[in-house]
């Protein structure tokens, strides 16, 4: 049985594990702990804990537990003092206040969830991400980051305040690994943060693993704004160590009301550029559009992408590249 590990948290490890979690591979998940928006960001400034929000996501993704448990932890409180609050993250919050360590907690929601694979902090450490714009502007906190909309140039590089190390059990799971699944997501808010800890990078450099990376559907204003698909594999590599092995990039049509939605915020298709003389790995195109529209709760105030990868599709395409 092959090994494949999800980087990153949020929606796009969501939709790839909730797919692959189906089929016969041992899959698990390293998490991205640098969430600092919405919910999350309110239990980490109240409460002073580690975030929860792309840990939640993940272990819903991966649990075997009925479909009551798994909306139970989705579920997001719709007014009175927990509005904007999900239950999930208030369950991990209240875990890590009541147990002596982080492992515990991870231990206990994998009990209570009945999970197919491990999830994987990235770090037990706290720290922020940062981005450095060629314009000079430093932001912190990735929710700031996630909110900067208005940004034109692009990012010049991203750090970690303060750097901190890798959680032991992730550098051993890239370790074992076969194959790492990068993406989708927001390439400088959920991917490359989980690049960014010590000793993530070096472990993926020294390993023998393939790289799958999953495009984005669309262009996210104030982190990719007018990026092709050459411009995101040229940002990926630099904090990955090396190239992908492999690319899988949508090439379906998108509704033109969609489209319409997402030029409000300036942002459009990923243009596939990319040669497949020049790329020396392999490049899978398909049709890999959600025909459903998502819609968030109205207590969540983020800005929520309206289009999402379908999950059965993509989870087929990335079987087929490990089987």
């Amino acid at each position: 049985m092959k090994t494949a590990t999800v980087i990153g948290g949020g929606t796009g490890s969501f939709i790839v594990l909730s797919g692959l979690k189906k089929y016969d591979i041992n899959l698990g998940v390293i998490v991205s702990m640098m969430d600092s928006g919405g919910s999350t960001g309110r239990l980490r400034d109240q409460l002073g804990v580690l975030p929860p929000g792309d840990l939640r996501q993940c272990l819903v993704a991966l649990s075997d537990k009925s479909y009551l448990w798994r909306k139970l932890f989705l579920y997001r409180f719709q007014k009175g003092d927990l509005k904007g609050h999900n239950f999930g993250n208030i369950f991990l919050s209240t875990l890590e206040k009541v147990t002596t360590n982080y492992e515990e907690v991870i231990k206990t929601a994998a009990f209570v969830l009945k999970l197919k694979g491990p999830v994987i902090p990235v770090t037990f450490h706290k720290t922020n991400l940062c981005a450095k714009y060629e314009s000079g502007k430093i932001i912190k906190g990735e929710g700031k980051i996630d909110e900067n909309i208005k940004e034109a140039s692009r990012i010049k590089c991203a750090f970690l305040s303060p750097l901190v190390l890798a959680n032991k059990r992730a550098v051993k799971r890239i370790k074992k690994t076969d194959y790492l699944i990068v993406g989708p997501g927001d390439l400088y808010t959920s991917i490359i943060p989980v690049l960014l800890v010590k000793g993530i990078k070096k472990a993926i450099m020294s390993s023998k693993l393939k790289i799958i990376y999953i495009m984005n559907l669309m262009t996210k204003t104030g982190q990719t704004t007018g990026y092709t698909a050459l411009d995101h594999v040229k940002d990926l590599t630099l904090y990955l160590g090396r190239k992908p092995d492999f690319i899988i990039i949508n090439n379906g049509q998108i509704k033109k009301s969609i489209l319409n939605w997402y030029s409000k915020n300036n942002e459009k298709p990923v243009k596939d550029n990319i040669n497949d003389d020049d790329f020396k790995g392999k490049i899978i195109r398909s049709d890999l559009v959600d025909s459903n529209i998502f819609k968030k709760p109205k207590a969540d105030k983020l800005i929520r992408s309206i289009l999402r990868h379908d999950s059965k599709k993509l989870a087929k395409d990335i079987f087929n590249l490990i089987k």
